[in-house]
């Protein structure tokens, strides 16, 4: 045992939280891959006019993931976080490599490719799960809101990474390109797995299993003052006694009574708004995109997944840096106003002028990307962390990121089919719409969490309540 805790104390927080948060690596780069992979699969497996094949192939990920999170959470509780996220880390590995040798029999490869990577998004919403849930237990309180930006940034750097191999590998013959490309998801999951293997496990499931002195060790790694430790540990088992009241009297029709519907439907709306505004439209489809506006052939335009990209992860340093400087509404209604014009704007100037340049639709994309990497980006899920009373906070967050997944999901299955029945102008005019009543939701329906204790957002809330019960024709 001593051996053991001399060993684990050479543990660095540094390298806890850089390692804890490398999850976030994985989630990012099978997000992105299928971007470059994509055009050489269509060409490779005659796919060019299988639109829905097409979506099923991309968004079979997002599918897994609505159900990968929550069987996560479920077995986390068991077992553990690390111990989750390694096992995540193992089926995210053993998919991968099973995309990337799927076998060549026609269409009947397209439905192979679609289970196997149902499957590998149960190991993407695992991870993408358990891996807040870890840095949150593990981080100092003052720490907690630039440590979720770590994510962010993981997230945005892991679509990035995968944008850079799908480049690198572009010039491959066409069947060897795609295969390295999904295949090569199984590096950054082998390198999760070894990192992981010298963590700790989080102190607040040690001590949920009664295994105090373990818990108590654990925060030796992580803190410096022993009043601290003292204090943190009273602090999570106060806490935990709270939820499992608060969980003992809550049901599923709690989260639609007066005093809570006012904040359940204010994030779940936001979770769900962030999705069907079509972000992943572009992330998954640029080549695409772009190939469709000049004519060029997509595996050629592997260039811009790579400026969405660097775009992406400058803009979660910038929300690092402003997240605490301005009100989330603020952000929310500003960023969704600029997204929502950079998609209505290009339509109407296709209508007014026929020989508009093509690739002005792209430039208004990249000012899409951007103002979305600050703002919806990590905000939803701030705002999410922060909107729910303690007494809804599980289901109702669980409600949240269900129905974020679901977007995700749906939006990839159905962009290809619709650019290929309408102009691709009119498509995203369609997610502008959205943009614009995400604005509306956000600035009648969400409430200011910058600033305000979990008990003064849940008071607006019961006010609310007592308002609308008081004016039923409201």
């Amino acid at each position: 045992m001593n051996v053991m805790a001399k060993a684990e104390k050479k543990i660095s927080s540094a390298f806890i939280y850089f390692f804890g948060s490398f999850g976030g690596i994985l989630f990012g780069y099978d997000i992105g891959v299928m971007t470059g992979a994509l055009p050489f699969l269509q060409a490779d497996w005659h796919l060019e006019n299988a639109a829905s094949l097409v979506g099923w192939i991309t968004s079979a990920v997002m599918f897994g993931v609505i159900f990968g999170g929550a069987l996560a959470g479920q077995l986390s509780d068991k077992f553990g976080r690390r111990k989750m996220i390694l096992m995540s880390a193992i089926v995210f590995m053993v998919f991968s490599v099973l995309s990337g040798v799927s076998p060549d029999m026609g269409e009947t490869s397209a439905y192979y490719l679609i289970i196997v990577r149902m499957l590998l998004g149960l190991a993407v919403g695992a991870a993408s799960a358990l891996v807040p849930a870890y840095m949150s237990e593990m981080a100092p309180a003052s720490a907690r809101g630039r440590l979720s930006g770590l994510n962010q940034t993981m997230i945005v750097s892991g679509m990035l990474l995968s944008y850079v191999v799908d480049f690198l590998l572009k010039d491959l013959p066409g069947e060897w390109a795609w295969r390295l490309m999904l295949g090569l998801a199984a590096v950054p999951a082998l390198i999760l797995f070894l990192g992981v293997l010298r963590l700790p496990e989080s102190p607040r499931f040690l001590l949920r299993k009664g295994d105090e002195a373990q818990a108590r060790r654990v925060l030796t790694y992580i803190r410096k003052n022993p009043a601290e430790i003292d204090q943190e540990l009273a602090s999570i088992k106060e806490t935990a006694k709270e939820e499992r009241q608060a969980n003992s009297k809550t049901s599923w029709s709690t989260l639609f009574s007066s005093k809570y519907r006012y904040l359940v439907i204010a994030g779940v709306g936001v979770a769900a708004f962030q999705q069907f505004q079509g972000a992943n439209a572009i992330f998954y489809y640029i080549p695409l995109i772009v190939q469709k506006a000049t004519g060029q052939a997509a595996s050629s335009n592997l260039m811009w997944p790579i400026v969405q990209g660097v775009i992406l992860v400058i803009g979660s340093l910038v929300y690092m840096w402003i997240a605490d400087k301005f009100n989330r509404r603020t952000l929310l209604m500003v960023g969704g106003a600029v997204m929502g014009l950079s998609f209505i704007l290009p339509a109407i100037i296709n209508w007014m002028m026929p020989n508009m340049n093509p690739m002005t639709i792209v430039v208004f994309l990249c000012i899409y990307v951007a103002f979305y990497s600050f703002t919806w980006a990590p905000l939803t899920w701030v705002l999410v962390g922060e909107i729910f009373p303690l007494a809804i906070r599980g289901r109702a967050s669980g409600l949240a990121s269900s129905f974020n997944w679901i977007g995700s999901w749906l939006v990839g299955l159905i962009f290809p089919i619709m650019t290929a029945s309408m102009p691709q102008e009119a498509v995203f005019a369609i997610f502008g719409v959205i943009c614009i009543l995400g604005v509306i939701f956000v600035k009648t329906c969400v409430p200011e969490t910058r600033g305000h204790t979990l008990e003064e957002i849940e008071e607006q809330g019961t006010n609310r309540g007592r308002v609308k019960a008081s004016n039923p024709e409201n």
